[in-house]
């Protein structure tokens, strides 16, 4: 059984693009290295720009794996160069009952 991941990321200043392409990778390079599954992900973007991602591991074991695997190390230093990590309760909208996101186009 899959596990669902609920991230975000903030970007930095002027690297809003530089994320957008980030993400947009991001499956298909999890998929490529048999990390992820096929449910297509969900990417929004909250009102202060930080984008929210939500999308399916393979497995615990999968989850263990991308830590020593090269190619998601290297796609995880861009998600690093590009934006900040935060914690989703440091997104303003999840302070809000049914909050609103911009949706963001991430699938082929």
């Amino acid at each position: 059984m899959g596990i669902m991941v609920l991230c975000a990321f903030r970007p930095k200043p002027g690297m809003d693009q530089e994320l957008l392409g980030v993400v947009r990778d991001h499956l298909p390079v999890l998929r490529g290295q048999g990390l992820a599954t096929d449910r297509p992900t969900l990417a929004m973007r909250a009102k202060d720009g930080t984008v929210v991602e939500l999308f399916e591991w393979k497995s615990a074991e999968a989850i263990r794996e991308a830590h020593q695997n090269p190619e998601v190390g290297k796609l995880w230093a861009r998600y690093e160069a590009c934006s900040e990590m935060v914690k989703m309760s440091d997104v303003a909208e999840t302070d809000i009952m049914f909050a609103g996101y911009e949706p963001i186009d991430v699938n082929p």
